[in-house]
């Protein structure tokens, strides 16, 4: 199995009815509202490296994080910083996994059209004069795999960890079947 590299994983919940992000914009000096040009409040996180994206609609995007541990963890620390400014937040959030982007790298130089024609009509685009990259669908996990000729790729819309594998080995299979590996 190819190492694979989790680059980002957006969550999204939802913490509130409303919340005022107005008012939370000046009680949290360390975040960032500018309705004008976003209309969430944005509140990044040192430790783990993430951004909680707030909404007036009590819903909250998560994204930065490199494992849901450190989702979990970003969620969990915004809402103990608003409990602590006493806003009321519900008791179990329901957290939702809405992408995972993860990477990888055969370490192999890939001939990109050679791959496209022999992956014909497969779900495939590669259109080198618009994107650098060959752009493989897997339509049954949902995801979304972008291959480099340099042998790198990258693997986006996934909502488990799990289909990042599988994404991964299918594709790893496939050139392999073809020669490429």
């Amino acid at each position: 199995m190819a190492e694979i590299n989790i680059e980002n994983i957006v969550i999204t919940t939802q913490i509130a009815d409303e919340l005022d992000v107005n008012k939370l914009s000046e009680d949290l000096p360390d975040s960032k509202y500018k309705p004008d040009e976003f209309p969430g409040l944005i509140l990044r996180f040192k430790e783990p490296k993430t951004a909680a994206l707030i909404f007036s609609s009590g819903k909250v995007i998560c994204t930065g994080a490199k494992s849901i541990d450190e989702a979990n963890n970003t969620i969990t620390n915004l809402i103990s910083r608003l409990k602590n400014l006493g806003i009321s937040i519900y008791k179990k959030p329901d957290i939702k996994i809405q992408n995972i982007v993860a990477s990888s790298d055969f370490k192999k130089v890939l001939q990109l059209r050679l791959l496209a024609q022999a992956l014909m009509p497969e779900n495939v685009e590669y259109e080198p004069e618009q994107f650098p990259g060959l752009v493989y669908r897997i339509n049954n996990l949902g995801v979304v795999i972008l291959i480099f000729g340099s042998g790198k790729l990258v693997c986006t819309g996934a909502e488990k960890l799990e289909d990042v594998n599988n994404a991964i080995d299918i594709v790893k299979d496939k050139l392999t079947s073809l020669g490429a590996l």
